[in-house]
């Protein structure tokens, strides 16, 4: 019995390459000038998906959200999965921030996704939600192509992943 051709959508980042991203911006913070004497750390929570940050002050902390940032796109991390949390003061003007990662969609993202499938009237094709992906199958593999090609136009404000393509 051949089944129907399918694939899956799924979204997360690598968390070695978020670990290098955040090592790489610990060095530049340690190097940069502007952040003698100061008391900034990153800190990088690879069991819970989340980045800490710590600064002395809100410029400083604009300062160092904007060094992970470029370090991750430069790294290959999607920016779209990061969840930069409110200021949280600490002691003093010292303030903190914590960035999560987004990694599996979440069951209302995945609804969205789904519906908008639908919505687009595409014939036969079926979207189905498994735990943090969704599993997408047509008969025809033209109609899954112009699914991704659809998707890619929207923007449900993380970074979807196209993968386990069968044919």
């Amino acid at each position: 019995m051949a089944s129907n051709p399918s694939f899956d959508i799924s979204t997360g980042a690598d968390l070695q390459e978020v670990d290098n991203a955040v090592n790489q911006a610990v060095k530049e913070v340690a190097q940069r000038y502007d952040f003698k004497g100061s008391h900034c750390t990153i800190e990088f929570d690879r069991a819970k998906a989340e980045i800490r940050l710590h600064a002395d002050d809100e410029f400083r902390m604009e300062q160092l959200l904007d060094i992970v940032q470029t370090k991750m796109v430069k790294r290959g991390v999607p920016v779209k999965n990061l969840k930069t949390g409110d200021l949280i003061p600490a002691t003093g003007t010292s303030v903190r921030r914590v960035i999560g990662l987004t990694q599996g969609i979440e069951t209302e993202v995945a609804k969205k996704i789904t519906r908008a499938i639908k919505d687009q009237g595409f014939k036969k094709v079926q979207a189905a939600i498994q735990g943090e992906e969704i599993r997408v199958s047509a008969p025809s593999r033209d109609e899954l192509q112009a699914v991704i090609a659809f998707l890619r136009t929207q923007d449900f404000e993380i970074e979807l992943k196209f993968g386990n393509y069968r044919g």
